[in-house]
């Protein structure tokens, strides 16, 4: 069955690695209330830089004209905001190994000892480039006159240089002021003497399914694209994006180049950021798109702008989810809660006494309906905190408190060894495990193994042959079972002498090297 087939989420302009432990978003009971929340610190009038849309009602026809045939028309709408919208072009320069580090006999010139097998080696297995350039593109929108920008991380990461170019067609060169990869949100600025069109933010808690929305931005190059839908769902957290999955869904059609587009509400306030699609093996749009709503966006940008990251509280465990038979095992009644499956020595949940094997159901008299809730609500809130948390430990109930230390940005789930960063970067790949549901996709016997998500256009990956649904069995000649073997392989990989890689690729397996330098 072909790879295509199966759904996958696509980012729009680089391969990035998905990780997942942290989020900064707050539930209320099942559902987000953004404002409430005040461990990132809510917006206050002092603290914000852009300008709140007043009145916020996306359900509120007042902008949009009917027109003859029926259909609305969302030309003042669009009108209002088009020129606050940005085009956003990036350059980085990737450099990459060359010479006989890229023969597939495991990085060594198999010719070398026979007369004129340099010259054979040379000619059949030519040198890949010592390096090359990666373009990509997005958008963005102005929320202040003072040029500051927002975008998707992904948009900017890692860019040499930063180009935005104006509806007017102005271009300039712009400064990175602080990104936050986990919600992919990222703060630039322009500088302008003359006036900046500004876009006001409005407040995604107001939204409802079926509110009419519209998109705009940079599809495929093409400037001032606008799309229009509805909203088609709120609180989309499994779609596998990483630990901020919790989105706003829309049918309004978006495209690679839409990323970090303002999604705008009937008002022509921004409720959303444009961030990613769903797709069924192809990166075009079959009308399901995700956003991220503004309000988490505005605690963002207030830190990102003070102080160019972005920081959360931490408790120290890692947890996972209940099923029917952990259920069972641990006399639980219902599915809901966080099992704490270890503690971090040292930690803040240690020094609360809190136990391997404790249920977490609540956070300050709160509902932690899944694994997912207990990382989100602790994330949103101030290292510093002190939280109540209620647990229970062998069918009792109890409260403890614990108090919240900072997110350490270290640890080795949640950030990659700068090895293997520079590994998975340089040769242009990133992967996922292998469910149950892929390996049947796939028609694989078992999980074993990591496929092949993303490959970077013209990175050393996509010369040397790999593709998106590529198997990766074994890396060195070391079996490689699941996401941690690929990491701990990466992270010893020496990068000059090549990368051997044993890959399953519609059925058959073959071997690739990859040299980087």
């Amino acid at each position: 069955m072909s790879f295509r087939k199966k759904l996958v989420v696509v980012l729009f302009v680089a391969a990035v690695a998905v990780i997942y432990f942290s989020a900064g978003q707050k539930f209320k009971t099942d559902k987000f209330n953004f404002t409430s929340m005040l461990g990132l610190k809510s917006a206050s009038t002092g603290d914000q830089f852009w300008i709140e849309g007043e009145n916020n009602k996306p359900s509120a026809p007042a902008n949009v004209a009917p027109s003859v045939q029926g259909y609305p028309s969302f030309a003042d709408v669009v009108d209002k905001v088009k020129d606050a919208v940005v085009n956003i072009k990036t350059d980085r320069k990737i450099k990459t190994g060359g010479g006989r580090g890229m023969s597939p006999f495991g990085g060594q010139n198999p010719f070398g000892d026979f007369p004129g097998g340099d010259d054979f080696f040379r000619h059949f297995m030519p040198d890949m480039p010592r390096e090359y350039r990666q373009q990509g593109q997005g958008s963005g929108f102005i929320i202040s006159s003072e040029g500051y920008i927002v975008t998707n991380n992904h948009v900017v990461d890692k860019a040499d240089t930063i180009t935005v170019k104006l509806a007017t067609g102005k271009e300039y060169k712009a400064e990175v002021i602080g990104t936050d990869p986990k919600t992919d949100i990222a703060l630039i600025k322009i500088k302008d003497s003359g006036s900046l069109p500004v876009i006001k933010l409005g407040d995604s808690d107001k939204l409802r399914t079926g509110d009419w929305v519209i998109a705009i931005g940079n599809p495929f190059g093409l400037d001032q694209t606008v799309t229009a839908g509805i909203v088609s769902g709120k609180d989309r957290r499994t779609i596998g994006a990483g630990p901020y999955d919790d989105f706003i869904q829309t049918d309004a059609p978006i495209n690679p180049g839409n990323s970090g587009g303002p999604l705008i509400d009937l008002r022509g306030n921004v409720v959303g950021i444009n961030s990613m699609i769903y797709s069924q093996g192809t990166p075009g749009n079959i009308g399901i798109g995700f956003s991220i709503p503004v309000n988490l966006a505005k605690n963002i940008l207030v830190q990102l702008k003070d102080k160019g990251k972005v920081t959360r509280g931490w408790i120290g465990v890692a947890i996972q989810g209940i099923d029917e038979n952990i259920m069972k095992q641990f006399g639980l009644k219902t599915k809901d809660g966080a099992l704490v499956g270890d503690v971090t020595a040292g930690g803040p949940a240690e020094k609360a006494g809190i136990k391997r094997g404790d249920v977490i159901v609540k956070v300050d008299g709160e509902s932690v309906k899944s694994e997912k809730d207990l990382p989100i609500k602790i994330a949103t809130m101030r290292p510093g905190k002190t939280v109540s948390l209620t647990i229970i430990r062998d069918g009792s109930e109890k409260n403890v408190s614990v108090t919240l230390g900072e997110f350490p940005e270290d640890m080795g789930q949640m950030k990659k060894s700068a090895s293997r960063e520079d590994a998975e970067e340089k040769i242009g790949i990133a992967v996922e495990a292998i469910t149950p549901d892929i390996a049947r996709e796939l028609d694989l016997p078992d999980t074993k193994g990591v496929v092949i998500s993303q490959v970077a256009q013209g990175s050393p990956a996509e010369q040397a042959g790999l593709r998106r649904g590529d198997v990766i069995k074994e890396i060195n000649k070391k079996e490689i079972k699941d996401t941690k073997d690929f990491a701990d392989a990466m992270s010893k990989a020496k990068l000059p002498e090549g990368i051997l890689f044993l890959v399953q690729s519609n059925g058959m397996t073959h071997y690739v090297t990859i040299g980087v330098e």
